[in-house]
């Protein structure tokens, strides 16, 4: 599989699809009305403890406002430990007027529809930092160097403590399910570039006025770094302004990319339309098919996908009976599974399956197990419950789709 990207604004938005064999395979939009950005570091005033909650909240920038709840909270004891909240309340840890460096665990966007009320929420605040890059996460607050809990192959698993192992001078990394099979050099290229980076943002955190250190990845970034398992054919381009992110970004943790990146001239009449480089590519009609509910396979069933404010049900159907009920099982599995990832839907998803017996059951679930490895965002499943419902939990980094296309019309 060889990846097409495509980069392309619209009404200050960028859209940022990947592409295989003409599939979308992943989407990414950056709204123009997102005040707070996923991954954004602010250093913050403690502006109240609320006790009820367990939690203060936090002015970010003079202009937003945060929540940081107790399990968040990250503290450094006398002889050097890191040591997490809920040992006591909050209020006993901080207080209103302290300074704080946090960073956004979820997004804010602003005037949305009521539909997408949860979108709206005060965004949650952790004072664990995270740094992400292409193969490494480097975490301030981590004192030992391991691998993500995403990667539950036993010999993937050994392998990569052998290259982790590389860094024993340098502490505070994870390693990313990404960097399987990498050589060692590259890595500590990588954990050098992501320490200086976080040294240079400790500068920030002096004073007593709020302000935001570091603004969360773009649409772009997120994508490149999502993709950064699988090989990319090329990364498409209409402006300059674009090229110069993508090369500022590759250069730094891709190298190997910045040959990929192709500008695309559009004819007169093509490049003056919105989304142009989508419509060159013929990728619209995929996009409007993510905004709809309802999903055809091609073993003739489908599946429909509603969306609430307390959770996602999707309800798999049978369109004949040319087919078993496993076979449209595995092939819903495989659509919901790229569904979840696509239209970024997130929390409690319930999945009404066609009835099977245990055997089936177990056999759809492995599929199922595998196929949201592919998922950038941590995907766990629950099993089925006595109603023969399979319950999952996806926890997303940004809005879903739905909030994020802020009513475009394609």
């Amino acid at each position: 599989m060889a990846l097409q990207i495509l980069i392309e604004e619209y009404k200050e938005q960028i859209w940022a699809v990947a592409l295989d064999k003409g599939k979308i395979e992943a989407i990414e939009i950056d709204p123009a009305n997102e005040p707070v950005r996923y991954g954004s570091v602010f250093y913050a005033k403690v502006t109240r403890i609320d006790t009820a909650l367990d939690a203060a909240f936090l002015d970010l920038d003079g202009q937003n406002t945060g929540i940081l709840f107790n399990k968040d909270v990250r503290t450094v004891d006398k002889t050097g430990k890191i040591c997490k909240g809920c040992e006591q309340a909050i209020g006993k840890i901080i207080n209103p007027g302290d300074m704080v460096a946090v960073q956004a665990k979820s997004a804010y966007i602003a005037n949305q529809d009521a539909l997408w009320l949860e979108e709206t929420k005060t965004p949650r605040m952790s004072m664990d930092i995270t740094l992400p890059g292409r193969y490494l996460i480097y975490s301030a607050m981590l004192h030992d160097n391991v691998i993500s809990s995403r990667i539950r192959n036993k010999k993937y698993r050994k392998r990569m403590l052998k290259m982790i192992s590389s860094l024993e001078d340098m502490q505070g990394f994870i390693l990313r399910s990404a960097a399987a099979g990498l050589q060692t050099d590259i890595l500590r290229r990588e954990a050098g570039i992501l320490r200086s980076v976080w040294e240079n943002f400790e500068e920030g955190f002096t004073g007593s006025t709020p302000q935001l250190v570091m603004q969360g990845p773009n649409s772009i970034q997120r994508i490149l770094g999502d993709m950064a398992t699988k090989p990319v054919e090329t990364i498409e381009i209409v402006t300059m302004d674009h090229y110069r992110q993508i090369e500022k970004w590759c250069a730094v943790f891709a190298p190997d990319l910045i040959t990929k990146i192709v500008p695309v001239e559009l004819k007169d009449n093509d490049a003056t339309q919105d989304l142009a480089l989508l419509e060159y590519r013929d990728v619209i009609g995929q996009i409007e098919a993510l905004l709809h509910n309802y999903v055809l396979l091609p073993g003739g069933g489908n599946i429909t996908i509603e969306e609430t404010t307390a959770l996602c049900a999707i309800d798999v159907n049978k369109g004949s009976d040319t087919h078993s009920n496993l076979s449209i099982n595995i092939e819903a599995a495989q659509e919901i599974t790229r569904h979840l990832r696509l239209r970024n839907i997130g929390g409690i998803v319930i999945i009404d399956f066609l009835k099977m017996n245990k055997k089936d059951r177990n056999t759809l679930l492995k599929t199922f197990e595998k196929d949201i490895l592919d998922d950038p965002c941590t995907v766990q499943t629950h099993g089925f419950t006595k109603l023969g419902l399979l319950e999952t939990t996806r926890k997303r980094r940004t809005p879903s789709l739905n909030a994020r296309y802020d009513g475009v019309v394609l």
